[in-house]
């Protein structure tokens, strides 16, 4: 059996840009969808379904637009995940695209306004 724990490690590496490409490799090869997985899961997960009114706790900080100040928002997002200058120009160029995912309030409202200051238009999720 894999050591689970290096598997964690390296996992824990990826860039965003490579999670999202793992994703889909292991999409194809499995020959299964990952939204289709957690559509099945979260009825078959039992128990009541969470009371509408429950506070959000994860957060996405998705980047809608640069703003006009495409390099110093390609800046800030290299800063922010450490990917490298192709990676991140290739993500402020696809947005509406995520910088960060399922993270504390306090952390996505921090990096919100970090993008926000260097002239980009972010909204969480």
């Amino acid at each position: 059996m894999a050591d689970l724990n290096a598997l964690v490690d390296q996992l824990s590496e990826l860039t965003v840009l490579e999670a999202a490409e793992l994703s889909k490799l292991l999409e194809e090869k499995w020959g299964v969808s990952a939204a289709a997985a957690v559509a099945v899961a979260g009825p078959a997960a039992g128990g009541p379904a969470a009371p509408a009114a429950e506070e959000k706790t994860e957060f996405d900080v998705i980047l809608t637009g640069d703003g006009g100040k495409k390099i110093n928002v390609i800046k800030e997002v290299r800063a922010i995940t450490g990917l490298g200058l192709t990676e991140a120009k290739t993500l402020v160029e696809s947005a509406p695209k995520a910088v960060k995912e399922g993270i504390g309030k306090d952390e996505a409202e921090k990096i919100k306004k970090q993008l926000e200051e260097a002239g980009a238009t972010v909204e969480l999720k």
